[in-house]
């Protein structure tokens, strides 16, 4: 029984770093393509680039720095548990956040896609953090 239950949280374990690693490594996509080839994204999501690619600077900088983060809380869990409730919050305000914009305006229809990946990822995040913290 004792076996099982060790078990069963070394999988959520495996299953909440994964979803980390998974997150910082989609967030330095993206934060790589707003850098090198903001264009790319753009027509793949059919969205407007912003007027000022400084914004999009500024963006990728924090995305990065999320992606470290998400990587250190991956690393350590129970250390850097504050990390992972941030995420979990972070994901899905930005879920929200994007979905207002997409059903705001037509022409940002192409964040959809964005707004599902962060609730999937908040989603993934609560569900495989929730079983360790019991």
């Amino acid at each position: 029984m004792l076996h099982r239950s060790i078990s069963r949280r070394f999988l959520w374990l495996r299953l909440l770093r994964g979803s980390l690693v998974a997150g910082a490594l989609y967030d330095l996509a993206f934060a790589v393509l707003m850098v090198a080839a903001p264009g790319l994204p753009a027509r793949w999501l059919s969205l407007p680039l912003p007027g000022e690619k400084f914004y999009l600077w500024l963006i990728a900088v924090l995305l990065g720095i999320l992606a470290l983060l998400y990587l250190a809380a991956a690393r350590d869990p129970r250390r850097y548990s504050a990390i992972i409730m941030a995420a979990i919050l972070g994901r899905a305000a930005g879920a929200a956040a994007l979905g207002i914009a997409a059903s705001s305006r037509p022409d940002l229809a192409g964040l959809w896609p964005l707004a599902a990946a962060d609730l999937g990822f908040a989603f993934l995040h609560a569900v495989s953090w929730a079983p360790l913290r019991a």
